[in-house]
């Protein structure tokens, strides 16, 4: 039996939809229980409304949240009892709990998961998320937000991150890495994408092959987009946003012209970019699986999470680089 910690408080979506999400991913997973954090008054109305198997379920209060207002680093320290910080410390301490889920703060959940889940070698933590590519596989887009101002080194252990996440988890044996620029010319980039294509040229464990256009970013060439959070946070959030307004004209015009035989196809794309569908962005760089809900993550969102973490359970140098 798995158990994973589900910080309830903090989605835009509100608790409710959290603990509806966790009551489908125990229907589908039975190898699975749970550890719901937040306020014990909401999380039991929700999860009678929804009929939820108590039987695998663990309640911890939660007195406090963190919310998109605080600041990172001092809400660790000063919402001790809020779902965030309980989460983490509880993934931290107890061995039967094997990941963690939260939509909130994404700069306290870095933070935070800095602080208790540290790897033996400190490495600086990235967040990942994997974006379906042109020739049908996946693309590790590192780093999603974590960090948003880079130097070429850190863009270089963000490759290496990346690196490990694919040869692991997707078993690619040499995945190809590319580095986010505005062309593809060695000379193109600014002064830090300058830096790091050369650091990543020199580098021998990793397979390096070159810069990458946002025009090319999930064609394949490359199973790694390295870049600083900022950009890769506007790859993601710009690809899920091209996405939906061309899945939007479809059925537009599917309804206008009375073509049925297109909403197979919206079907299709909605599995392939709707975010509820991909998951969530991976904390690469720590002990356990710690994984960044969309803000607005619905119930089927936070099933997959579930069945994502579990996945990255049995690969756990995946996500650690740890044997």
């Amino acid at each position: 039996m798995y158990r994973i910690a589900i910080d309830v408080m903090g989605s835009d979506a509100g608790p409710a939809t959290m603990v509806k999400g966790a009551a489908l991913a125990l229907e589908k997973y039975k190898e699975l229980s749970l550890l719901l954090v937040g306020d014990e008054k909401e999380i039991r109305s929700a999860a009678d409304e929804c009929g939820m198997d108590m039987t695998r379920i663990e309640i911890m209060h939660a007195e406090e949240v963190v919310t998109n207002y605080d600041s990172p680093a001092a809400a660790l320290f000063t919402k001790t009892r809020s779902s965030l910080v309980l989460s983490l410390s509880a993934l931290a301490e107890r061995e039967d709990l094997v990941g963690m889920i939260n939509a909130g703060s994404t700069g306290a959940l870095i933070a935070g998961a800095m602080r208790y889940l540290p790897l033996e070698t400190r490495v600086r933590p990235a967040l990942a998320a994997t974006l379906p590519s042109e020739k049908g596989g996946f693309v590790c887009v590192v780093d999603t937000g974590a960090t948003v101002d880079c130097n070429a080194e850190t863009l270089l252990h963000f490759a290496r991150l990346g690196s490990e996440f694919m040869r692991n988890m997707y078993k690619i044996d040499s995945p190809k890495v590319g580095l986010l620029s505005n062309g593809k010319e060695e000379t193109k980039g600014n002064k830090v994408v300058k830096e790091a294509h050369e650091l990543l040229r020199l580098a021998e464990d990793l397979n390096f092959v070159g810069n990458m256009e946002g025009t090319n970013a999930l064609s394949g060439e490359c199973e790694v987009l390295v870049c600083d959070g900022f950009a890769g946070n506007q790859v993601l959030k710009v690809t899920e946003g091209t996405a939906r307004r061309i899945i939007t004209d479809i059925v537009k015009i599917a309804k206008r012209e009375g073509r049925e035989e297109y909403m197979e196809l919206v079907g299709r794309l909605m599995a392939m970019y709707d975010f509820n569908s991909l998951g969530g962005g991976i904390i690469l760089g720590v002990r356990k699986p710690v994984i960044k809900a969309h803000g607005a993550s619905n119930e089927k969102s936070v099933m997959n999470i579930c069945g994502m973490i579990l996945n990255l359970v049995e690969n756990k140098e995946a996500y650690s680089g740890m044997k």
